[in-house]
């Protein structure tokens, strides 16, 4: 059962891929195109003046991948492999979770597995460190970023998974309503505690467009939503024809 899951899984997940990279082509790259402009004039503004100090002229790195394929084919591949991962890892955990969060249908219990995949995977980690478009961001400490933002996932995700293993416990000895709000309440202390413990990161230049990095920002969340909200729905479907 499992491996017809997953093969379901990773077939979906493609979909999803396919619809999340509609969304990111539409409303996404407006922003990364914007975005490149502004980091194009500031290097430009840089070597001018290293050049009116007597510097000489750095040589112009080397574009392997031109614009028109990062935003095309390339964003295609990385959405579509994107889904195609989530998608075989979430058909493992709705068989996990299937008839042991309650008396639900195969369509609610990945519609709810999606949800607190989306708010445990993506909106609580971007809530601390929210995606930013090219050019904010030192080069410098994009790895330290990096380590910073999987550090927020993994607590993120940990809390939820202990979150919902302590409501569990507790609605035994304390109903539905009590055992819920306890284990809800643990959660927001833990991601509060996060939140307060692990640094900021202040690296948006001030001359950056605020419109930009608005937009960029709610693009990337239209873009999570729409590949977990299809995969939730789109899974649930086709895993009630299996399991009902």
């Amino acid at each position: 059962m499992v491996g017809q899951l997953v093969l379901r899984g990773f077939i979906v997940g493609i979909v999803a891929g396919l619809l999340a990279f509609g969304w990111a082509r539409t409303f996404g790259e407006p922003a990364v195109a914007v975005a490149i402009n502004f980091e194009a004039d500031q290097d430009e503004a840089k070597v001018a003046a290293a050049v009116a100090a007597g510097k000489p002229r750095p040589a112009e790195d080397v574009v392997i991948f031109s614009r028109t394929v990062q935003s095309g084919i390339g964003l295609l591949t990385g959405m579509v492999a994107l889904g195609a991962g989530i998608g075989c890892l979430f058909a493992i955990l709705f068989a996990f979770a299937y008839g042991r969060i309650g008396n639900l249908a195969p369509g609610p219990t990945s519609v709810l597995i999606a949800f607190f995949g989306l708010v445990s995977v993506y909106l609580v980690p971007m809530l601390k460190y929210p995606a930013n478009p090219p050019s904010v961001g030192e080069p410098e400490t994009i790895k330290y970023r990096t380590a910073l933002y999987f550090l927020m996932m993994a607590i993120s995700i940990a809390a939820t998974l202990g979150a919902l293993r302590l409501r569990r416990s507790l609605v035994r000895r304390h109903g539905n309503w009590n055992g819920s709000l306890v284990a809800l309440g643990v959660y927001l202390v833990v991601i509060a505690a996060a939140f307060v413990g692990l640094p900021g990161i202040n690296e948006v230049p001030a001359t950056f467009p605020a419109v930009t990095l608005w937009n960029f920002r709610i693009a990337s969340v239209g873009i999570q939503t729409v590949l977990w909200g299809s995969l939730g729905v789109l899974f649930g479907y086709v895993a009630s024809w299996q399991l009902e």
